[in-house]
């Protein structure tokens, strides 16, 4: 390491001195020194860094690295490096792993060299050789970058050589390591002496940096590293590694060396392990665990890694445990790489699902739970896992490469398994990978799995959710309703809040809040039975007060466990009013439309239902067309620590807001109220706009109860219709209200038979009488005179129905308005 980039003396570049020979001093070179901080900020530019990318100091400070040291391109590479390492730790990757981009990123945790092309200021490109060290601790440095001219070592009496790469040598005792701690520090300072020390330690740990001159000689950057020593001692150790990789015994001359080895493969074993455990699992999202498994091996351990899945792991699904087979479909989830961009997005895309033969090593490792390694795919090999791939010819992707396939899985069932892939250039996977990729797969399977779970139980709980809540349509006799709920916890999505709309008889909707205090399971149960209650109890038009009083008395007989409060409110379209009874619910709000003013609706508060003997009120509140009512659970005006009042200001102001849908008045209400991050509770919330029936489009009449007034019934039924331009219907609706008024005078009392049409988004027909038994659908026999009428209406209808009123029953149905042309 040149000491005068940070001096004004002239740079002294002896890179070859010695080096190509392998004797004398240690080479020697200027190198440009930079420091980046935790924001990505340069904290630290020499003069060196100065010199090399034409730069001042003070205009480098404070700005982002990745500005001022943009890689535009790697530099092309000489004859690669032949000598067997595979225990050696952050190897020069030269171009096959991490580049310098992803390191002044922070995308790498450990450090890395390489040769990059940059495109700089006033020197258009400039080829350097660099050393990134990450750093950690307490300090604001996160990256100390070291860089020198690549193309200077060519022509400043360098000499010619096979190969110029930047690498790190571990484990050394080279004597200048003692004057790297001494005069780092010294090239640093704008930094202080603690963070200094600091660096200087973590650089002495993680590796000298080195350069390797040709294939046999490797010297230090720094001066005064004894040339002769590092290459004896590297050939001591290449003998030692090749027993190890052999299986064989060390030689006894060798066994420090040996011993040093794998001492250091395996800490560097247990380092990306850990490393990589760190890196995943950070999320219960299936899909996100799935990329940081991919992106914590690649390019560290391989150069590909593919991730295959079972289809109802991505499905979040439950499966059979057994082992798989042939028939079972895997999916594509994922694949990370280090070749050029698309090269394998075509051939093997992302999303693909496909079963595995049994003769390739994939069906191999799925059926044994066991990992499998190809040291290197040959030409059979690779020609027979291509056959799979139809009209795509995978094999210049896969041959000549070494593989290793991954079990995941967990409890002992396979969820999948990962394909690594290492470039022909790199050293083949040995038996040591097999270990660490087991460890590796047995690490992320757990994590796959318990996100597969998570995602699996998620699905259950939105299911059990969606089957409670109603699916209301967005539009009922005379009112457009609009809905949301939203959980209160990601981890518990099934709560008691619920809504409901419900059509009752005379073109009335009834709508319906309701919350049940709790979460959980017991809490969703709770409201699953309060809600068919109300629906039930809604269906005979029971009288707000009366339903809630009902719903009360329910309430007792379940359990006095749990409490709920109910907003219950009834709209007549034709009336344009509102009927509402309250049992402890927050008050809804009505939005005028004449003026957009919002009201709190002030109605008697009666108890939760739960507390029993607590009398209910309800009141009638006059609307007009155009008018909204917005109901909500207390979720979304409650905020802990602050007065309810103030959510129930914002939630008027925000439902005033004009909007042009529905949906986007809704959703405003959400955003105004900041449901949406740091909820606690859930929220219901039910919006109608009331638009109301007009008078014309109603006819009423009295029948008087004698047979002989059935004719008028069809007489006056068939001249409405056509009045309303709507001939298509006159056989149809003449014919079942002959068969309802029939009935009606046949079993009414003493009261007129009341007939009424309502001309809306169908043609509705209500007939009422005095009598209180409701009729039944039966099957007529051949001989029976009666029994017919019901199966006529219920053959021709859209829908009909009976319900209970004060003074006797209703029959009513529905018929489809053609389409207008």
């Amino acid at each position: 390491m040149d000491h005068g980039t940070e001096r004004d003396t002239p740079p002294d570049r002896r890179a070859g001195d010695g080096a190509a020979t392998g004797q004398g001093g240690a080479g020697r070179i200027p190198l440009a020194v930079v420091v980046v901080d935790r924001d990505g900020l340069v904290s630290h530019w020499s003069r060196g860094a100065r010199r090399l990318f034409s730069l001042a100091k003070e205009d480098a400070l404070g700005r982002p690295a990745v500005d001022l040291l943009p890689v535009t391109g790697a530099l092309p590479e000489g004859p690669e490096e032949e000598e067997p390492n595979p225990y050696g730790a952050y190897a020069a990757y030269d171009g096959l792993g991490p580049g310098l981009g992803a390191s002044l990123g922070g995308g790498l945790s450990y450090p890395a060299a390489g040769r990059a092309r940059l495109a700089a200021s006033g020197n258009g490109r400039v080829d350097v050789l660099w050393w990134a060290y990450p750093l950690v601790g307490p300090g604001r440095e996160r990256l100390l970058v070291l860089a020198a001219d690549a193309e200077g070592l060519h022509t400043d009496g360098a000499g010619v050589f096979e190969r110029i790469a930047p690498g790190f040598a571990l484990h050394t005792d080279f004597p200048g390591s003692a004057d790297l701690a001494r005069r780092l520090p010294e090239i640093l300072p704008s930094m202080s002496v603690g963070d200094s020390a600091l660096i200087v330690a973590q650089v002495l740990e993680l590796g000298y940096p080195i350069l390797e001159f040709s294939q046999n000689d490797r010297v230090p950057v720094t001066p005064d590293w004894g040339v002769p020593r590092r290459i004896e001692r590297r050939e001591r150790r290449e003998r030692a590694a090749r027993a190890l990789a052999a299986g064989e015994p060390v030689p006894e001359e060798l066994r420090d060396e040996g011993e040093d080895l794998e001492y250091a493969a395996v800490r560097e074993r247990l380092e990306f392990l850990n490393e990589v455990s760190s890196r995943i699992g950070t999320s219960l999202d299936l899909s996100r665990t799935i990329v940081e498994v991919s992106k914590a091996v690649v390019p560290r351990f391989t150069d590909v890694a593919g991730t295959y899945l079972r289809e109802q792991v991505v499905a979040g699904e439950g499966f059979d445990e057994g082992v798989p087979d042939t028939t079972t479909l895997w999916h594509r989830v994922a694949l990370e790489h280090t070749d050029e961009p698309g090269r394998w997005d075509d051939v093997v895309p992302v999303g693909e699902a496909m079963p595995f033969p049994a003769h390739t090593p994939f069906f191999q490792c799925m059926t044994t739970g066991e990992p499998v390694l190809v040291p290197r795919i040959s030409e059979e090999t690779g020609h027979a896992i291509a056959s799979q791939f139809e009209k795509r010819d995978i094999r210049p992707l896969i041959t000549g490469r070494s593989m290793l396939v991954v079990p995941l899985k967990a409890r002992h069932v396979v969820l999948g398994f990962m394909i690594l892939l290492r470039h022909p250039e790199r050293q083949v996977f040995n038996d040591m990978d097999r270990v660490t990729g087991a460890e590796l797969a047995a690490r992320a399977g757990l994590v796959l799995d318990n996100a597969r779970m998570y995602t699996y139980q998620e699905n259950v709980a939105e299911t059990l959710q969606d089957s409670m809540l109603p699916h209301i349509p967005p539009r009922m006799a005379g009112c457009d309703i609009a809905t949301r709920y939203l959980p209160g916890t990601l981890l518990g999505r099934i709560g008691g809040d619920w809504f409901d709309a419900v059509k009752l008889p005379g073109a009335r909707t009834a709508f319906v809040v309701g919350d049940v205090m709790g979460h959980g399971l017991n809490s969703a149960a709770m409201m699953g039975q309060l809600r068919t209650a109300v629906q039930t109890m809604a269906a005979l038009d029971l009288p707000p007060a009366q339903l809630l009083r009902n719903l009360d008395d329910l309430a007792q007989r379940l359990g006095d466990t749990y409490l709920a409060t109910c907003l219950y409110a009834v709209y007549d379209p034709i009336a344009s009013e509102l009927y509402l009874a309250n049992a402890g619910h927050i008050p809804p709000v009505l939005v005028r439309a004449a003026d957009g003013r919002s009201e709190l609706l002030a109605l008697p508060t009666g108890a939760p239902i739960g507390v029993g003997g607590v009398p209910f009120e309800a009141v009638r509140v006059p609307v007009e067309p155009g008018d909204r009512l917005v109901m909500c659970t207390d979720g979304l005006v409650e905020v802990r620590g602050e007065d309810i009042g103030v959510g129930l200001a914002t939630l008027c102001e925000s439902a005033a807001h004009p909007a042009a849908s529905m949906d986007d008045a809704c959703d405003t209400i959400i955003r105004s109220l900041n449901t949406c991050g740091g909820r606690k509770d859930d929220v219901a919330l039910l919006m109608a706009r009331l638009g109301g029936i007009e008078p014309d489009d109603v006819a009423e009449w009295r029948i008087a109860p004698e047979p002989s007034e059935v004719g008028r019934a069809r007489a006056v039924v068939r001249e409405r219709l056509y009045d309303w331009g709507l001939p298509k219907l006159v056989d149809s609706a003449e014919l079942m209200v002959s068969e309802l008024v029939t009935n009606a005078v046949l079993h009414s009392h003493a009261r007129p038979v009341a007939l009424r049409l309502v001309r809306g988004d169908t043609l509705l027909c209500e007939v009422e009488d005095d009598d209180h038994e409701l009729p039944t659908l039966i099957d007529a026999r051949p001989a029976d005179e009666f029994g017919r009428g019901l199966r006529v209406v219920s053959t021709l209808a859209r829908q009909w129905g009976t319900s209970r009123t004060a003074a006797g029953k209703s029959v009513w149905f529905e018929l489809t308005l053609p389409r207008q042309r």
